[in-house]
């Protein structure tokens, strides 16, 4: 069994959902050494998070953040941890409601994803600056 873990470092992203895949396999030429396995992909931070959806329709990334806006709300009122701005306690809420990893199957040296799925950065931050993922390919 072949196993790999390394750190990837994304560039700062604008609030909201970005697909992230190619990013993520640009920065992974190790996956082509496993022909059957599975990636984990693991994201360092408390106020984004990562998960798997619809890569083509950019109105899905849209509704995403309607959505959580509206079920988070950034009211000072509602939150006491609110020392780094309104976005702050309403982004741990986000990313725990989401999740802080994503593992997808590798075949064949690449990620074995449904034909319409992607793999989002959820930035919750008005300004969440650089995010480190850390990436464990594991497999024969």
């Amino acid at each position: 069994m072949k196993t790999f873990q390394k750190t990837i470092r994304l560039s700062q992203k604008s609030r909201g959902y970005h697909i992230i895949t190619r990013e993520l396999l640009q920065q992974l030429p190790e996956i082509e050494e496993i022909t059957t396995g599975i990636a984990h992909f693991f994201i360092q931070h408390t106020s984004a998070a990562l998960t798997i959806n619809e890569n083509a329709d950019p109105s899905v990334r849209r509704d995403f953040e309607t959505h959580f806006n509206r079920s988070v709300p950034e009211d000072f009122n509602l939150y006491e941890h609110t020392l780094e701005g309104a976005d702050d306690m309403t982004s741990h809420i986000k990313s725990s409601i989401l999740g802080a990893s994503v593992s997808v199957p590798i075949t064949n040296g690449t990620l074995n994803m449904g034909i319409w799925q992607g793999i989002y950065l959820c930035e919750h931050r008005n300004r969440g600056g650089e995010r480190k993922i850390v990436a464990t390919l594991m497999g024969v």
